[in-house]
Parts: C-alpha cells; sequence; structure tokens
C-alpha cells in the first residue's frame, strides 16, 4: 500500500469498492513509487464510457529530463465496460460519488482502489472524531496498565 485517502474516509461513507489499473507515463510511474503524489480533492468522473481520475497529482520525477510528465493531467482507470456502467446507473441515480481511497502497487503495476461513496452529514463527523477520541484514551488508558 503506497497511500491511503484518509480524508476520503472521513468526509464520505465508502459504500463499494473497485479496484482499477490506471494509465501512466514513464516518469509518473518512477514518482509514483517514490511516493511522490496527493490525493488532495480527486474524484473519478464517467466521461464518453471511460472512467477518468481527476485532480490527482504527481510530482515530477526529480531525475527526469525534459520529457517529464504534467504533474496535473486527467489520467484514465481501466477498468470493465460492465463496471463502469453499473458505477454510472449508480452515481446517476442515487447521488453517490466516487473517489480514490487507495493507491497501491500489485506486482509491477499501478493500481486505484475507486470506492462509490455517499457524502456524510455534520453530525456523523463529529460522531466519528468522538469514537476515534474514545479508542484513543481507551489505548492509553490500557497501555498505562500493562507497567
Amino acid at each position: 500500500m503506497l497511500q491511503k485517502n484518509r480524508k476520503a474516509y472521513f468526509n464520505y461513507e465508502v459504500v463499494e469498492d473497485l479496484e482499477c489499473g490506471i494509465s501512466l507515463v514513464g516518469t509518473e510511474v518512477k514518482s509514483i513509487r517514490a511516493g511522490r503524489f496527493s490525493f488532495g480533492d480527486s474524484y473519478a468522473a464517467i466521461k464518453d464510457n471511460n472512467l477518468e481520475l481527476i485532480g490527482l497529482t504527481i510530482q515530477p520525477y526529480t531525475h527526469g529530463n525534459i520529457h517529464n510528465h504534467e504533474p496535473n493531467r486527467n489520467r484514465r482507470l481501466l477498468a470493465h465496460k460492465r463496471q463502469i456502467k453499473q458505477l454510472r446507473r449508480k452515481v446517476d441515480e442515487k447521488g453517490f460519488t466516487l473517489v480514490p481511497t487507495a493507491i497501491y502497487l500489485r506486482g509491477n503495476l499501478v493500481k486505484v482502489q475507486i470506492s462509490l461513496c455517499r457524502g456524510k452529514q455534520l453530525h456523523d463527523k463529529r460522531n466519528a472524531i468522538k469514537a476515534r477520541d474514545m479508542e484513543r484514551d481507551a489505548k492509553r488508558e490500557l497501555k498505562q496498565l500493562n507497567f
């Protein structure tokens, strides 16, 4: 696992996951392997029956030359046509959005995990913060008791 989009898990309720390949140029792969990318406010959209990743920033490769890549271009995601049709149906009908939640390597290939997400309300986010704080406090107390 190269990087996980923690902000997406906080802002959205994840309903379904899909593993996709990503179409990259040579220096982009090297930058991703070095961990020089960020999700920021990236999302996926379906355009012309293709899945596109928008807003993913991949920093230029440090040892690249004049043929280095564009950092903020839209990148095509590779998925089966049937999967794209299912995602389009769900996004159009129910008001879901497609968010990249993880980027990782499988063998020598870069994979992106796209999640079908529903936005969280403010009170849901507050509950998540409260649960996280309570869990942290409980771990801290257990750690003190073990000494």
